[in-house]
């Protein structure tokens, strides 16, 4: 009797563990990728919105060459950019080669609840065109698979963004490189065996490997292309 109540029991944690692990599988495959869809569609309409308030804000009239302010001073230099805020997105990015339809907002920052809910721009690294590397990381599986087919991407491949006021055209350089997440040299301003040469605007985007772990990663260099004002339509390369 007691050897027959201890299989039965053993059974039933077996089927308790079973359902246990069914649910957490759908967990990671189903559930978020929801739930990070449906925060990168939030992050991007609400980018959205500060864009278009922007674009409908009175301008404010700077004084012309040679005109002093009303003090008799010289008018002040324009205010720099403001600093990107912790786990607020600032940016969207377009990859036509993962998809005509993908696009993720770009985030300030790693943190796990950051790549929850779109792409992490590596603290410390450039801003979005400017001179330095704009470093950026995102999931390879789960919540939202954004980077599911990064593999793919080849040489010439276009990463466009846009801050709301200018699209930013980089274009990859080479396939993507294997390397450990200890090769913080992938971000370096200048970064470590992409091939470039001295400063320039570049752009690193960074993904576990393989597919379902996280032993290595992998990385994609590319350089600033092109850039042009929004207010001139789409790039080429989101033309197609």
């Amino acid at each position: 009797m007691t050897v027959r109540l201890i299989v039965r029991s053993f059974s039933e944690l077996c089927i308790t563990v079973g359902a246990l692990i069914v649910l957490f599988v759908v967990y990671l495959l189903f559930w978020t990728g929801i739930t990070a869809d449906n925060a990168a569609d939030h992050q991007i309409d609400d980018l959205h919105r500060q864009w278009s308030h922007s674009a409908t804000a009175p301008p404010r009239t700077a004084p012309g060459p040679g005109t002093a302010s009303p003090s008799g001073q010289a008018p002040a230099a324009p205010p720099a950019p403001a600093a990107y805020r912790a786990g607020k997105p600032f940016a969207v990015m377009y990859i036509p080669r993962l998809g005509g339809h993908w696009s993720r907002p770009v985030l300030q920052n790693t943190a796990v609840g950051t790549l929850q809910r779109g792409l992490g721009h590596y603290t410390g690294t450039a801003r979005l065109g400017a001179t330095g590397n704009f470093a950026v990381a995102g999931h390879r599986r789960t919540y939202g698979d954004p980077f599911k087919d990064f593999p793919k991407l080849r040489p010439g491949d276009a990463v466009v963004l846009t801050d709301g006021t200018t699209w930013f055209t980089y274009r990859i350089d080479k396939k993507p490189y294997l390397t450990v997440p200890s090769d913080t040299g992938v971000i370096a301003p200048v970064p470590v065996k992409s091939g470039f040469q001295g400063a320039g605007r570049y752009l690193t985007l960074t993904t576990c490997d393989p597919e379902w772990g996280s032993s290595h990663r992998l990385i994609a260099w590319g350089h600033l292309d092109s850039t042009q004002p929004v207010t001139k339509g789409k790039p080429t390369a989101l033309r197609g």
